[in-house]
C-alpha cells in the first residue's frame, strides 16, 4: 500500500514538470506569404490632368459709392456692353448742385485773380478760393463717376438686382463679367511645383464639346503650398473669342511636362488608409515588411506612378498579399 502511494506521488510530480514546460514554450513568429517585384525606372511622357471651373477673366460688381435712388438702368441680363458704355444713372440732384457751385467758384476765383493783380485782394483770399475750388472740382469728379456709371471693360451683364426708381443700398446694381477671355484656378500636387512655369501651354476639354480641345496658358504660378492639401494653385487664362466656353463650366486641364524617368508600379499594390486619402505601399526590407507612404502621380492603365524618398530603382515592392501586412512582419517571398 505504501509503495502504491509513493508511485502515485512520483507520477503527479512528473505531470507537474511537464505542465511547466508547455507554459514556457513560445509561439512561432508570424510569417506572411507574398509576391514582390523589383522596381525599375521607366521613361514616361509626363502630363497631369486637373479639373476646375471656369471664371470670367474680369468680374465687377457695379455698385456706386453713393446711396440713393436709381434713376435708370441701361442694361439687362445678357446684354453685351463695350468699355465706357452707360450702365446706370443715379439721382442727379447732388451732381447738378455741385456743378453749379463749381461754376460759381470758378467765376469768383477769376475775379479774385484779377483783384490780386491790382492789389485789391490778398494772397490769403486767393489761396482760400483756390482751395475751395479744387476741393469742389474733386467732389464733382467723384459725383460724376458715381452718378453716371460706365462699363470699366467690355463684357456681359450677368446679374441685375434692381429696377428703375428703387433705392440703392449695398447690393450691386449689376454684375459685369468678361467672357471673351476666361480664367481658372487649378490645384496642382506639390510634387510638380518645380516643373510648372508661367507661360506654359496647356489644353482644356469639356464634356459639352467632346470632340474639341481649347488652348490655354499658365499666367501665374502661386508661390506657396497649401499645408493641408499639399497642393499649390496656378492661374490659367483661356482665350474665348468664339464664346463657346462660359464662366461656371466644368473643364479638365491637361498640362504636358515632357519626358521623365520615374517609378511606376501596379495600381493594385497601393493601399489606402481607411477614413483618409493617404496612400501607402509595402516593400521588402531585409525579409520584413516596411510600410512606405507614397504620393500618387500619373496613371497608366493598370500602373501608376508612386513617389516617395524610399521608392527608388532596385527596391522590392510587395504586389500580392499586401492587404494582410503590418509594419515589421516577416515575409516569405513566393516565386512565380
Amino acid at each position: 500500500m505504501k509503495k502504491n502511494i509513493l508511485c502515485l506521488l512520483a507520477a503527479l510530480a512528473l505531470v507537474g514538470c511537464g505542465g511547466k514546460d508547455t507554459t514556457g514554450a513560445q509561439e512561432d513568429e508570424r510569417v506572411e506569404q507574398v509576391r514582390t517585384t523589383v522596381l525599375q525606372p521607366r521613361e514616361i511622357e509626363r502630363e497631369i490632368s486637373v479639373s476646375t471651373n471656369l471664371q470670367g477673366y474680369l468680374t465687377q460688381n457695379v455698385a456706386p459709392s453713393l446711396q440713393g435712388k436709381i434713376e435708370h438702368i441701361y442694361r439687362e441680363v445678357g446684354d453685351r456692353v463695350s468699355k465706357g458704355s452707360d450702365l446706370v444713372r443715379m439721382d442727379q440732384t447732388q451732381y447738378k448742385t455741385t456743378k453749379i457751385s463749381l461754376t460759381n467758384l470758378e467765376i469768383e476765383k477769376n475775379r479774385i485773380t484779377q483783384l490780386l493783380k491790382t492789389g485789391s485782394a490778398t494772397q490769403q483770399q486767393f489761396d482760400q478760393i483756390t482751395a475751395q475750388y479744387n476741393s469742389t472740382k474733386e467732389q464733382l469728379e467723384f459725383l460724376q463717376t458715381n452718378t453716371y456709371v460706365k462699363a470699366p471693360f467690355s463684357g456681359v451683364v450677368s446679374a441685375k438686382n434692381y429696377e428703375d426708381g428703387e433705392l440703392f443700398a449695398g447690393q450691386p446694381i449689376l454684375v459685369l463679367t468678361q467672357i471673351d477671355k476666361l480664367k481658372a484656378l487649378v490645384a496642382v500636387p506639390e510634387t510638380y511645383f518645380p516643373l510648372l512655369k508661367a507661360g506654359m501651354k496647356l489644353t482644356l476639354t469639356s464634356e459639352i464639346y467632346p470632340d474639341q480641345t481649347f488652348p490655354a496658358t499658365i499666367e501665374v504660378v502661386y508661390p506657396t503650398i497649401d499645408a493641408s492639401s499639399h497642393t499649390f494653385q496656378a492661374k490659367i487664362v483661356v482665350p474665348n473669342g468664339k464664346n463657346l466656353l462660359r464662366p461656371g463650366m466644368y473643364v479638365t486641364t491637361t498640362i504636358g511636362l515632357g519626358k521623365v524617368n520615374t517609378i511606376v508600379a501596379p495600381y493594385q499594390a497601393v493601399e489606402k488608409l481607411v477614413g483618409a486619402n493617404d496612400r501607402y505601399v509595402f516593400i521588402n526590407e531585409n525579409g520584413r515588411a516596411k510600410r512606405v507612404a507614397v504620393t500618387l502621380g500619373q496613371r497608366f492603365d493598370q500602373d501608376i506612378e508612386i513617389i516617395a524618398p524610399e521608392i527608388v530603382p532596385g527596391v522590392e515592392l510587395v504586389t500580392t498579399g499586401q492587404h494582410k501586412l503590418v509594419d515589421g512582419v516577416k515575409l516569405n517571398i513566393v516565386k512565380e
